[in-house]
């Protein structure tokens, strides 16, 4: 089986591109956050330099590997799913459950060892520019040099293929055993949301000064907006049990997200992840910048450490969001083809069918921003009250406006674009052609 695998992956190298790319980017942001371990372990660095670059690479590597997971597990949930007949007509020809998934991981497994070995040197040019970064920003001495050594090649090949092995894994058991695995979903999804719960009410038992006031609000939100993300399938269904939308695009479109709410999980997963995190973290960080400023005290090293990796954290995550968005929405709308083709057939004008996928894609926005919102709110709120003894930050409104806008524009963007292009194939060639 192993051998089919990497004949699979040689004859349809386009099939694992979203695959290969989400390795590629997890991979260089592990190694070059980690390199920093390397960098703080070489002789001569200062203890306040050590501590610093430290601290960066074990909070934004501990991010990184669930991103990386998150990421792959997409691509390939995706991929394996569009695959089913095929696997479906190996179990027919003799393999068995267990020659499948060797298959599958063995697939995953050597994509992700091309993407970590592509991967090397742009995560030595980014550990450079990190530590320029923080030399820059008085955190880091500027005696300091730059080191890519044993810990950052280790961990990224490590974490990129224990998370493509896992995610593929995961992926070809929903498939072969259906909603048998769905249902341990609920028990982790109910845990996450009562730690993220706990997690939030537990800043009110900090003061207004303290330095760990933001990390409990932010772990908080980021827990609760797992838990909902383990949840999208019937957060989906429940919301759109709820919706009536008129004409015929808007039925349609309703229509296609029940019969494919378990499809789209991993593109509402990501929007959730995205909302929640990224809105939380960004208020409270312009919260506390804004007290500070007020107050007329200056920020301490410490301080400036936390504000570093709040932004660098978020622009990791829009950087995987839009990737996982961009792949799983291209790969979930290319094999509409037939379904496009079927429908112009019976009548309906490119325009329509550009209309349905475009209410899809609104449909499926709206939803995410809503319960990623809800888990931000969770972590602002009890923080910019013990802050600043307001209930809702007037920075909320910007940030929120700017993460819809970018959430928005990928989901919906990408679904059309996609559509597009699918369209252009003649609508008798797409029904011929095999599902």
């Amino acid at each position: 089986m192993l051998v089919l695998a990497l004949r699979s992956v040689r004859q349809r190298p386009g099939r694992f591109l979203a695959t290969l790319l989400s390795a590629f980017l997890g991979a260089a942001i592990v190694m070059a956050f980690n390199s920093l371990h390397d960098t703080a372990g070489a002789p001569g660095v200062d203890a306040v330099s050590s501590e610093t670059l430290r601290t960066a690479a074990g909070v934004v590597g501990g991010y990184g590997t669930l991103l990386v997971f998150f990421a792959v597990a997409s691509a390939l949930t995706v991929n394996v799913r569009q695959r089913a007949a095929e696997l479906e007509l190996l179990r027919c020809s003799g393999a068995t459950p267990g020659q499948l998934k060797r298959m599958v991981v063995g697939e995953a497994v050597a994509v992700a060892l091309v993407g970590t070995a592509a991967a090397v040197l742009p995560a030595v040019l980014g550990g450079r520019l990190l530590v320029e970064l923080f030399q820059d920003t008085g955190q880091v001495a500027r005696s300091v040099d730059h080191s890519f050594g044993a810990v950052a090649l280790s961990s990224g090949v490590g974490v990129t293929l224990v998370a493509s092995a896992g995610a593929a894994l995961l992926a070809v058991r929903r498939v072969t055993r259906g909603r048998r695995t769905v249902r341990r979903r609920p028990v982790f999804a109910w845990a996450a949301l009562a730690a993220g719960a706990v997690a939030a009410s537990s800043t009110f038992a900090f003061s207004a000064t303290d330095e760990m006031l933001m990390a409990f609000p932010a772990q908080g939100a980021i827990l609760l907006s797992v838990g909902f993300a383990l949840m999208a399938p019937k957060l989906l269904t429940g919301v759109l049990g709820r919706l009536a939308l008129g004409g015929a695009s808007g039925w349609l479109a309703v229509r296609n997200l029940r019969r494919r709410a378990g499809e789209l999980s991993g593109i509402l997963m990501a929007l959730i992840l995205f909302t929640a995190v990224s809105t939380a973290t960004l208020t409270m960080q312009a919260v506390e910048s804004d007290e500070v400023a007020a107050s007329g005290t200056v920020k301490s090293v410490a301080a400036k450490n936390l504000e570093t990796l709040n932004y660098t954290v978020v622009g990791i995550i829009v950087v995987f969001v839009c990737v996982m968005l961009v792949n799983s929405l291209y790969a979930a709308t290319t094999y509409r083809g037939r379904e496009f083709g079927q429908q112009r057939l019976a009548g309906a004008t490119p325009g329509q069918v550009l209309g349905v996928v475009g209410v899809e894609g609104l449909v499926l926005t709206v939803v995410g921003l809503l319960f990623g919102t809800a888990a931000a709110l969770a972590g602002i709120v009890p923080f910019t009250v013990v802050r600043s003894d307001a209930v809702l930050p007037g920075q909320l409104v910007g940030v929120w406006v700017a993460v819809a806008a970018v959430g928005a524009a990928a989901t919906v963007g990408t679904s059309l674009f996609t559509a597009r292009r699918v369209l252009r194939t003649p609508a008798v060639r797409a029904v011929g052609a095999t599902a």
